[in-house]
């Protein structure tokens, strides 16, 4: 018996488009090699039966080709598991060309949509790909199922508990934050189904009013935006992709640039990043002008055991970069005054409501709403917590990860900051067309975050000597 699809996963099914498809992309990697038949087990215990969109595919039915969910007859298991040797050497750069083919590539449709790829023979150890559709779950979601496959150690053994990053706010605050967003949720008329706490990463939604005409307004200033300008990262999509990803940077050695500036290390990340767009317009020739980001906001908390259905349940802000500033600790500043902004606006949930209606109105129309979005920004940015201590999967450490949610509305470029065992990584994903390589990329955000350090070094001393 088939299960109609919820509104906003509908909503993510209909907005899939050639050159920018609705999947979900995460890399992993691991120190060794991985027993395959354990993690064969793994998936079937701890992905396939306890979730059952593991299992179904997404069909239309009716007059108006409403989304659907029904099971898959005679469903196999080796029908999305693959195993792959990468040919020697086995590098960095045969991995980063292999996950930005697979994000041109859709997913089988008359299957479960999802599929998880292990390449053997990548340097030391092995890599995992996984790619799973938006209409299955959301970034957060998927990152903490993807981790409930890992144990707390090498052996087996039973199924470790979570133990995520902290978000940076007091938890005696989760608890008002999530009421303040369900009644602007219920003044957009999209109202959360279950209860709960808001958990604030990457934008943290601090002391809301909690009254719907601040709704109404978030609403207002969203439509009134003015479309985002012309730059090198927007333009006509095509269906190639790239991707690249950073060395871990240590947790602590960005905590030591906010302390000086009384920044969160969410702060110093967004900053950074601004400043790593900056580099690569100026560069280029180009302009640097203030870009919106798209900034994907966890609804559902970390504490919440998630759901056997999944689904998605989260909004967006529109983060205004400020490019234009020259100085490092000029961006930081502004920066952080433009997120702390943000964090007391309804505006994510105001866009999950916009979500949720955009999934009830026939694809044509929403496809036309996604557009008048799209225009209003230039990239997709996401900052996920993982677990703050190793994890191991069949037998192998897990070294990193790097992940992309889709680039939503035919937008170019999608950067995503993964914490894990105290270290942060970006991963970088491109349209070809527009960012032939996106390894500059990695090096102007390097580069950024050593002249940042240095420019919070000469800014601490200059008012110790002063």
């Amino acid at each position: 018996m088939a299960e109609r699809m919820s509104p906003v996963d509908a909503a993510w099914l209909q907005m899939e488009e050639p050159t920018s498809l609705m999947v979900i992309t995460a890399v992993l990697w691991f120190d060794g090699p991985l027993d395959f038949e354990r993690l064969v087990r793994r998936v079937e215990e701890r992905l396939v039966a306890r979730h059952p969109r593991f299992h179904q595919r997404a069909v239309t039915r009716g007059l108006w080709s409403t989304p659907h969910w029904e099971e898959v007859p005679a469903f196999r298991l080796e029908d999305h598991l693959r195993r792959t040797r990468l040919p020697p050497p086995g590098g960095r750069d045969a991995l980063e060309r292999l996950v930005g083919e697979s994000m041109g590539t859709p997913l089988e449709p008359s299957r479960p949509l999802w599929e998880l790829h292990l390449f053997e023979g990548y340097e030391e150890g092995c890599a995992l790909l996984a790619r799973v559709h938006h209409c299955i779950a959301d970034g957060i979601s998927l990152g903490r199922v993807l981790l409930a496959l890992t144990d707390a150690s090498a052996e087996e053994g039973p199924e470790r508990e979570d133990a995520f990053e902290e978000p940076e706010t007091p938890p005696s605050t989760w608890t008002r934050l999530w009421r303040g967003a369900r009644k602007v949720a219920d003044t957009t008329q999209a109202a959360l189904k279950r209860g709960g706490e808001l958990w604030a990463e990457p934008i943290q939604l601090m002391d809301l009013a909690v009254e719907g005409a601040r709704g109404a307004s978030a609403l207002s200033r969203l439509l009134s935006l003015v479309p985002d300008p012309p730059s090198p990262f927007t333009g006509r999509l095509g269906p190639v992709k790239r991707v690249a990803w950073s060395r871990p940077v240590p947790v602590e050695q960005v905590r030591a640039i906010g302390h000086g500036t009384g920044s969160t290390v969410n702060d110093v990340m967004m900053a950074v990043v601004a400043g790593t767009l900056r580099r690569y317009m100026h560069t280029r020739g180009a302009e640097p002008r203030d870009l919106r980001a798209v900034v994907p906001v966890n609804l559902r908390s970390l504490h919440e055991p998630l759901p056997r259905t999944l689904g998605n349940r989260f909004g967006m802000v529109f983060l205004p970069l400020p490019l234009t500033l020259e100085e490092p600790v000029d961006r930081l500043w502004e920066l952080k005054r433009r997120m702390d902004t943000l964090k007391r606006s309804p505006e994510a949930s105001v866009v999950f409501g916009m979500l949720t209606a955009a999934g009830l109105a026939p694809a044509p129309v929403e496809r036309a709403a996604v557009e008048v979005m799209r225009r209003k920004s230039s990239l997709v940015l996401t900052h996920v917590p993982g677990p703050r201590r190793p994890v191991y999967l069949a037998g192998a450490r897990l070294s990193g990860m790097a992940f992309w949610v889709p680039m939503a509305g035919r937008l170019g470029l999608g950067l995503s900051l993964f914490r894990y065992a105290g270290h942060v990584t970006l991963g970088v994903a491109v349209d070809a067309g527009l960012v032939p390589e996106p390894r500059v990329l990695i090096e102007d955000f390097e580069a950024e975050l050593e002249a940042l350090a240095q420019a919070v070094r000469e800014a601490a001393r200059a008012t110790s000597s002063s």
